[in-house]
């Protein structure tokens, strides 16, 4: 950064003054404000500072370098505190003073910014207010190295809010915002789609990869040459060139069958496994199935038991991605209702036992499931696969995939199921080193209806865990997720703590705070504290990737997400 040409005038402003340091502590100063009696805040630049306001981040000329800090609070004096009355006219100097929590530590000679105190200040060091070009700048001075060239950077918003100059715009760069995965957190209504949209815009204008799961369907309107829209089920409103696509069983492991259907008790379960036994040497060995499944009532051994004892066959039986027809379960599961052996011979199975009628509820649940819309896409479909469209979109000039799963019903958490499945797809992909050379970005909407889900009964109890196992490792292999969420404590710890970079906009549950903070070692309460009183649209970006909180307020994308309600206005007033 060429410094002379950002600030020649310095950064520390003879405009900006704001006071003088009264006390000093392991994590704060004290400062006495000037000009605390102030009618109202001074303008410099084009930019409004309060010199002195909650929030306002400051820089403190150390003896060996300058030091970033918040202001937390003002106060005045007990004895002071009187002479604040109705009449005051501003005019006269009030004894105030303010608490700066020390953020991190800036170079003299080449602006870069550290988190920590390098050296601690002395009583009597001047405070100024930072200039709003500088501040919007953090990111990249904390990237900063000298003799590079000017990185690639998203632009997300600025920190100059309520005014028209464009010297506060906050750029991120790729590797900050995505690098260790990132949560766009936020009640409704605090521009948590707004924020989404606007950094897959940004994305856009460069060559990215990146997979949006759509949750409602309200970011339907992206559209250009570099946009790929496909839906899984009957979206009530989908983009216009959206195709649909299916999700073949043959994408469901083991595990996703087991917690789709949820065979229940001591006796389902092993039958069922047994079943998908079955049906795995049925579709390797088709000579010994003509129907598809192993017939076993009151039929000989020998066959099964040779394929199930050949080494080809055996070594794949126990693989949980081993295909089987699925729709021949209820079938098969009937036929491992036998007894052990015939009457008086071992060589071959007896009559139905009195298992099947255990059974019976799952099978009716099987057929049920078979026969629902919520998952005609996985098995009433002839429609091109998802993964297939995902394989045309990694290798084509797109840069966004959008799959609409608005369409999927919520019945028989198909949602949950069928999101889990492709984040696996995706987490096979960069585990065979997919996206090495091309990094994809996978965005989550509404990720608190995905994520750390436990789907069964005791006994055959399953996790979700798909994007969990994303966010432990998928980043070393060149995958990594955005999550939008406005229910962060229903998203486990485990995985929110592996974020690197925290979007948060309006936070008012207690709960919600508390989980930010823990999933974020680098934020305190202080910092915290400004989460319930940001307005639509301001957002405060924390986390390991940035230990100095930053307040900006994000940029309106182009591509607004259709996320209003019902205009009650509109259809309920009287003609």
């Amino acid at each position: 950064m060429d410094i002379e040409k950002e600030f020649p005038k310095g950064l520390l402003r003879s405009e900006l003054f704001m006071g003088v340091l009264s006390s000093v502590s392991a994590y704060s100063v004290r400062v006495n404000l000037n000009d605390a009696g102030s009618p109202s805040g001074s303008h410099f630049s084009g930019s409004r500072y309060g010199k002195g306001e909650v929030g306002e981040f400051v820089l403190i000329e150390g003896q060996l370098n300058l030091l970033l800090g918040r202001v937390t609070d003002i106060k005045l004096p007990e004895i002071e505190r009187r002479s604040v009355t109705p009449t005051y006219d501003g005019k006269s100097k009030l004894d105030a003073y303010g608490n700066i929590q020390l953020l991190g530590t800036v170079s003299m000679d080449t602006l870069k910014v550290t988190a920590g105190v390098a050296s601690y200040p002395r009583l009597g060091d001047r405070v100024y207010a930072a200039p709003l070009k500088f501040v919007s700048k953090i990111p990249t001075l904390m990237d900063l190295k000298i003799g590079d060239s000017a990185p690639l950077t998203l632009k997300l918003g600025s920190v100059d809010i309520g005014s028209d100059n464009q010297s506060g715009q906050v750029e991120i760069s790729p590797e900050k915002l995505f690098g260790r995965h990132c949560a766009i957190i936020g009640a409704t209504g605090g521009g948590k789609s707004w924020t989404t949209s606007r950094i897959i815009e940004e994305c856009l204008q460069h060559k990215s990869k990146i997979i949006l799961l759509d949750a409602t369907g309200e970011y339907r309107d992206f559209s250009g040459d570099f946009v790929q829209h496909c839906h899984l089920g009957n979206p009530v409103k989908k983009a216009i060139d959206s195709k649909p696509c299916s999700l073949p069983p043959a994408s469901f492991q083991e595990s996703d069958f087991i917690a789709l259907f949820e065979p229940a008790g001591k006796v389902q379960g092993p039958k069922f496994r047994a079943a998908i036994r079955s049906l795995r040497i049925a579709n390797l060995k088709p000579n010994i199935a003509p129907d598809g499944f192993i017939k076993k009532i009151n039929q000989p051994k020998s066959a099964f038991q040779t394929a199930e004892q050949d080494p080809e066959i055996s070594v794949k039986l126990d693989d949980p991605k081993q295909e089987f027809d699925v729709s021949k379960l209820p079938q098969q599961i009937e036929q491992e209702c036998v007894w052990p052996d015939g009457f008086n011979d071992t060589t071959k199975w007896g009559k139905v036992d009195g298992n099947f009628s255990h059974c019976l509820s799952l099978l009716t649940r099987i057929n049920a499931i078979f026969t629902s819309p919520a998952f005609d896409c996985v098995f009433n479909s002839s429609e091109e696969s998802l993964s297939k469209k995902i394989d045309t979109f990694l290798n084509s000039d797109k840069r966004l995939l959008r799959v609409c799963l608005s369409g999927v019903a919520y019945e028989f958490k198909a949602r949950e199921i069928i999101a889990n499945v492709i984040g696996r797809d995706l987490l096979m992909r960069a585990r065979d080193n997919k996206f090495i050379t091309n990094p994809l970005i996978v965005i989550v909407d509404e990720a608190h209806n995905f994520l750390g889900r436990n789907i069964g009964t005791e006994d055959t109890a399953t996790k979700l865990d798909s994007f969990e196992f994303i966010a432990k490792e998928g980043r070393k292999y060149g995958l990594n997720i955005c999550l939008a969420t406005q229910r962060p404590r229903d998203i486990t710890e485990g995985v929110l703590s592996q974020m690197g970079t925290l979007i948060v906009h309006r936070l008012t549950n207690d709960r919600d705070r508390e989980v930010v903070e823990r999933a974020c070692g680098e934020i305190d309460r202080s910092a915290s504290a400004f989460l319930p009183n940001l307005k639509p649209g301001e957002a405060a970006i924390l986390g390991a990737d940035f230990p100095i909180p930053l307040t900006i307020q994000i940029k309106k994308p182009t591509t607004k997400p259709n996320s209003d309600g019902p205009d009650f206005q509109k259809y309920w007033k009287e003609v």
